[in-house]
């Protein structure tokens, strides 16, 4: 029987504890595990750091909703990011898209090239642009879909058969769509990196990350790195994400929804100069987003004229929070510059397209009217 969405994120992953049948997986604050039989049987459990079944839980359900065969849970976004470029070694060449989330930009320009390893930062509207700079020793295309903040879109399809073509591997921070409304690993992605920290957990009150793939020699590699860098998820914050997956289905569909309506009002509104949202016919690339994705996101950017009316109108609006990050159930609007993209210069913005005056949008779950009525007082 084919179940759907909000069915799978309650059913299809170690919901119950099977040894005492409580509704929710215990949390296993615990560092270490009592082995009096170790001379007889191997035991599953000997360190939490190798091991822990709270943390376990959470990886079958990242497995269940990635559909992919291993999973692994870390500390934060960025430990799932790092130790999925960090498969590469001294010599080896990866490519980015430009508009690359300022902490990857600024590990893979500022520290890998310390290991050795070279980063080149292509525009990835232009598929030929990257076949041209492919080298011997490239080894990876690393791919970033909507960016941000920008929410620029990249052909998943056409890169990793790019990628295939080339024998390199396809690594994808799917974190903007969440495995729920894109699905690069069915795409053919070798590796794919979601923030918990993000929609999954969505509550702001926890810092994660997840690789998963399908490779079992890939895999054997990043339980490896897993292990030894030891940026493990604690059991408190597994035991946090395991609790809002069950209702990632449902926030997801109130806060794109919101999205949906406050894109199309902001893009009629002669205060605002730019939107960005892929959900949009008016998107540059809506056609190839339709094409991989089931839905715009909840994530939106919009610029406004100048710094007097930037100022003005984050002094006046009142519901969203001013913050860094995303994916919360309440709304956060962010200001890149100074937030995400605060790593780069001023050059490397520009570069990107992003202004000082770009606003990000992150939609929570609040009533529509009542976030488009805030927007309207706070751009008057």
């Amino acid at each position: 029987m084919s179940r759907k969405i909000n069915t799978n994120l309650l059913h299809s992953y170690p919901v119950n504890d099977k040894y005492t049948g409580a509704a929710s997986i215990p949390k296993y604050q615990v560092t270490t595990f009592d082995q009096k039989n170790i001379y007889v049987d191997a035991q599953k459990y000997c360190y939490s750091r190798m091991g822990n079944p709270t943390l376990e839980a959470l990886q079958e359900a990242i497995k269940q909703i990635e559909n992919a065969e291993f999973a692994y849970v870390f500390s934060s976004g960025m430990a799932a990011v790092t130790t999925s470029l960090m498969l590469f070694k001294q010599g080896d060449h990866v490519i980015f898209p430009k508009e690359v989330y300022g902490g990857t930009y600024q590990f893979a320009s500022k520290i890998l090239p310390k290991y050795g390893i070279s980063a080149s930062f292509l525009d990835y509207r232009n598929i030929d642009l990257i076949k041209e700079n492919i080298k011997e020793n490239t080894r990876c295309i690393y791919i970033e879909t909507p960016s941000n903040p920008l929410l620029k879109v990249s052909d998943i399809e056409r890169i990793i058969a790019l990628a295939k073509e080339h024998k390199l591997l396809t690594i994808a921070d799917n974190t903007f769509m969440t495995p729920i409304y894109q699905k690069p690993l069915a795409m053919g992605c070798d590796i794919v990196v979601e923030s918990l920290t993000k929609f999954i957990n969505g509550h702001s009150d926890v810092l994660g990350g997840s690789l998963a793939t399908n490779d079992e020699e890939l895999a054997k590699e990043i339980s490896l790195l897993h292990k030894n860098f030891g940026a493990v998820m604690g059991t408190e914050d597994a035991w946090l994400v395991l609790r809002s997956i069950k209702t990632l289905g449902l926030r997801l569909e109130k806060a794109t929804s919101n999205a949906e309506q406050i894109a199309k009002y902001l893009i009629n509104n002669p205060k605002i100069k730019n939107v960005y949202y892929p959900g949009l016919d008016s998107h540059e690339n809506n056609d190839i987003h339709t094409k991989q994705a089931s839905s715009g996101g909840a994530v939106l950017s919009f610029e406004l004229f100048s710094e007097e009316e930037r100022i003005a109108f984050l002094e006046k609006i009142k519901l969203p929070i001013f913050a860094i990050s995303l994916g919360g159930v309440e709304s956060i609007i962010s200001h890149p510059a100074t937030m995400s993209h605060a790593c780069m210069s001023v050059s490397e913005r520009a570069e990107q397209g992003i202004s000082d005056n770009l606003l990000r949008l992150s939609c929570g779950i609040e009533d529509v009217d009542d976030l488009i009525e805030d927007l309207e007082q706070a751009l008057k």
